[in-house]
């Protein structure tokens, strides 16, 4: 029977959480469903738990080296048989209806790539609220690269565009040589749907949550470092390379350019006052005077802010 579907889970030390996730793209109605699960080196028991879900339609590639989310997800695409291609994080869930009501909206609307709202569970406080309020993403039926882009500024917000899962068309990838930059950890997603948008295809937004992003005990407690933004404003450079953007998206790069140069200077003077060197930080706050405003946000939301933009695989630092 030809697979409609497959979900796309990397996994790294998240023998705890990926049942759960396997038996949620299982459980997808109206579509035929496969679940590849690569476990990226895991030194749990991640490839036993998926493994011990007794399923023709579930197959565990198990890698011998770390690579990283990016680098899992590009062995997943390489495994992929069905149609459209969903990734499914190994510490999250997706809900019975959302590939159905994906599919069909992009065939109402000829694209071949769709996104959706998520719901924002915090399994701490049994709590859950929609990620993005619905009316907002109603009113914008199709993602545009200038619309993704600029939904992808540092502090902006809460949560980025970012967070948002694709389904993408296989043949669609395929065809343009779409995949994750495997140097990246932080931030991946981000260049991967930004580079399937800047082919030009339709993209389709459905205001209701399908994806259930899970936020953990102690999952705000990584770190974002200076490094991280370096990699990220290096991989934006890479995405730019030979691509004629068009003036809206033109705009919105440099918006979040400035967004990422701020971030990267906030750090930065944050490092040189722990650190009592008030020259340097003095010569950071002079060369970029915006990342002094930052320091009036309360330490919580910013640490909160960075863990939530930048949530690592379960059981995983950033590198």
């Amino acid at each position: 029977m030809p697979i409609d579907v497959t979900f796309i889970i990397a996994a790294f030390n998240a023998e705890d959480t990926v049942r759960h996730a396997v038996e949620s793209a299982l459980a997808q109605e109206g579509v035929t469903v496969e679940v590849v699960v690569v476990d990226d080196c895991s030194s749990d028991a991640t490839a036993e738990a998926a493994l011990g879900l007794a399923s023709d339609r579930v197959r565990v590639v198990r890698l011998d080296r770390n690579r990283g989310p990016g680098g899992a997800r590009n062995v997943g695409l390489e495994a992929a048989h069905g149609r459209w291609i969903a990734m499914l994080d190994a510490d999250d869930t997706v809900y019975p209806d959302r590939m159905s009501r994906l599919l069909r909206r992009m065939r109402e609307s000829d694209a071949e790539i769709a996104v959706d709202n998520l719901d924002v569970m915090d399994d701490a406080v049994a709590s859950t609220r929609p990620m993005f309020e619905p009316a907002g993403l109603a009113a914008m039926p199709e993602m545009t690269l200038d619309k993704f882009i600029e939904g992808n500024l540092l502090f902006a917000a809460p949560f980025s565009l970012g967070y948002m899962k694709p389904v993408i068309e296989r043949r669609f990838v395929e065809r343009h040589g779409l995949r994750y930059v495997e140097t990246l950890r932080i931030g991946e997603d981000y260049v991967f749907l930004a580079s399937a948008l800047a082919e030009g295809d339709r993209c389709s937004v459905e205001p209701r949550p399908g994806y259930a992003y899970h936020i953990r005990s102690g999952s705000i407690s990584r770190v974002l470092e200076r490094r991280h933004v370096a990699a990220m404003i290096e991989a934006d450079a890479a995405f730019l390379r030979g691509r004629e953007l068009d003036a809206a998206a033109r705009a919105a790069q440099a918006k979040r350019s400035r967004s990422l140069g701020r971030a990267a200077s906030y750090l930065a003077l944050v490092e040189h006052l722990k650190n009592r060197a008030p020259i340097r930080a003095a010569a950071t706050a002079i060369g970029n005077p915006a990342a002094v405003g930052l320091l009036r946000m309360p330490i919580s939301v910013r640490l909160q802010r960075f863990a939530r933009s930048f949530r690592a695989p379960e059981g995983q630092a950033f590198e």
